[in-house]
């Protein structure tokens, strides 16, 4: 290792060398400052004589008396099995008190890009107990489906909930249940909000079968941008060595792309749209494209990522580019929220693109899309004679049209409306589903095939709505 004492600029987050060798991009770097405290980095930019380094954990008691010294490797992640249970910090260091992790190898953290030819269509069914999203916007094993939320909604409360209840159906042909880990990470989140994190974990025992990475509000901005490829090697480890089907919830993106600008602006780049990197598009991408299943191996990464919309406006670039990335959204909705549904997801704008893939074959259920369609479409209409009733009254409308309406109102208090403690199975989400359908006339089924219709029909459920 050559040693440095050329700092020439400290900006931000950002230090400035001058070097005399070729060094390589990525490249760790260690700083010694004057004091004799050690601090990591990584080089962001090189080119011939001065290179720009990142710093970990802030530039602070950095000065140009300060000795640089170049690694020669990336940045890399140890891992093991043994990280299941453990709580790290955003830089991977163990937090929760617990024995030193003895890896059984280490792993670049950008990780390898998966081949086209080589990945495995996503077409099986990962449950949640959430109606709204198992019923409605179906998560796909090796699917990357966002939650779009805002700035005071519950989609801590969500993600936690899907983090304690998902689970994969077994194995049809050999009996047996598929090994399931999660790994949780958490960008940019206040002390408290860890604190929730830690104490809901440990109280419903999901800890077991977890790993948690944790970047704080106050550590580095720059630990952002290495969080959640800590967390994607961990789990590309865990699902293509060790077979786990893992679910990789990373919350927030947004306070990462505002990591990525904050070194942006460090560099004086040229700002792309709202001041955010121009190649924001291609970092997001790399992030998310590293879910998928691979042929021949039978574990699983799949993403949901969490982000919060700056003033709710799904057309900002962070929303905007993760929806051109991912296979759709689900939203969370401030009204619904307000009203006191839990959690309130709306299935209307939410969307996933591989549910008619994951769902039907394999579940106890065929009727799982005509259900799906079916209550979609009531639920539509329903929303829109709500507009209409706030100019003409309810008395103007027909009967059918009260139906409707009486339709959107036990969709929302039955089906979306089941707390953040309660798991549904798929059963339990389409039986709901029938009893909520079968309160409208037969001859509005018209997206549900007859021989269903026939099975699980509940006549008297139209009755006593009628009767009520």
């Amino acid at each position: 290792m050559k040693e440095y004492q050329t700092i020439t600029e400290i900006s931000g987050p950002l230090v400035f060398a001058e070097v005399d060798e070729p060094i390589g991009y990525d490249e760790i770097v260690e700083i010694e400052t004057p004091q004799g405290e050690t601090k990591r980095g990584q080089v962001l930019e090189s080119s011939e004589g001065l290179v720009a380094i990142q710093v970990f954990e802030g530039t602070s008691g950095i000065d140009r008396n300060a000795s640089v010294r170049f690694l020669g490797e990336t940045l890399k992640m140890p891992v093991t099995e043994d990280l299941l249970g453990r709580v790290l910090d955003g830089s991977g260091q163990p937090i929760d008190g617990g024995p030193e992790i003895v890896p059984d190898e280490r792993r670049d953290i950008v990780g390898a890009a998966i081949n086209p030819y080589s990945r495995e269509y996503p077409e099986e069914f990962i449950q949640t107990g959430v109606s709204a999203i198992d019923g409605m916007n179906t998560l796909v094993r090796g699917q990357k489906l966002p939650i779009f939320s805002a700035s005071g909604l519950p989609h801590n409360n969500l993600a936690l909930q899907i983090a304690r209840q998902a689970t994969v159906p077994e194995d049809e042909e050999s009996g047996e249940e598929s090994e399931f880990a999660v790994v949780f990470g958490a960008m940019g989140i206040t002390q408290e909000e860890a604190n929730e994190f830690m104490e809901d974990f440990e109280r419903t025992g999901a800890l077991e079968r977890s790993v948690v990475f944790t970047n704080l509000a106050d550590d580095p901005a720059v630990e952002r941008t290495v969080t959640p490829r800590l967390a994607l090697t961990t789990a590309e480890y865990l699902a293509f060595d060790k077979d786990y089907h893992v679910l990789v919830i990373l919350t927030d993106m947004t306070n990462y792309c505002e990591a990525l600008r904050e070194i942006g602006a460090a560099r004086e780049e040229v700002p792309g749209r709202r001041g955010y990197p121009g190649y924001m598009y291609t970092d997001l991408a790399q992030l998310y494209e590293r879910a998928g299943r691979i042929q021949g191996r039978d574990g699983s990464v799949t993403q949901i990522p969490i982000l919060t919309m700056p003033g709710d406006d799904d057309t900002h670039p962070i929303p905007d580019l993760t929806g051109y990335i991912t296979e759709g959204q689900i939203y969370i909705d401030r009204d619904l929220n307000s009203q006191g549904i839990r959690p309130p997801i709306n299935p209307l704008p939410s969307l996933s693109r591989l549910m008619d893939d994951g769902i039907g074959e394999g579940l106890t259920r065929e009727d799982h899309a005509d259900v799906s369609d079916q209550m979609y479409a009531a639920y539509a209409e329903g929303e829109d004679l709500r507009d209409l009733v706030n100019i003409v009254g309810r008395e103007a409308l027909s009967e059918r049209d009260n139906k409707y309406l009486d339709f959107a109102e036990r969709f929302e208090a039955e089906f979306v409306n089941q707390g953040f403690d309660t798991d549904r199975s798929i059963e339990d989400t389409l039986d709901i589903g029938w009893d909520l359908l079968s309160t409208l006339p037969k001859s509005e089924l018209n997206r549900i095939d007859e021989e269903l219709i026939e099975d699980y029909y509940d006549e008297d459920a139209e009755s006593v709505e009628a009767e009520a």
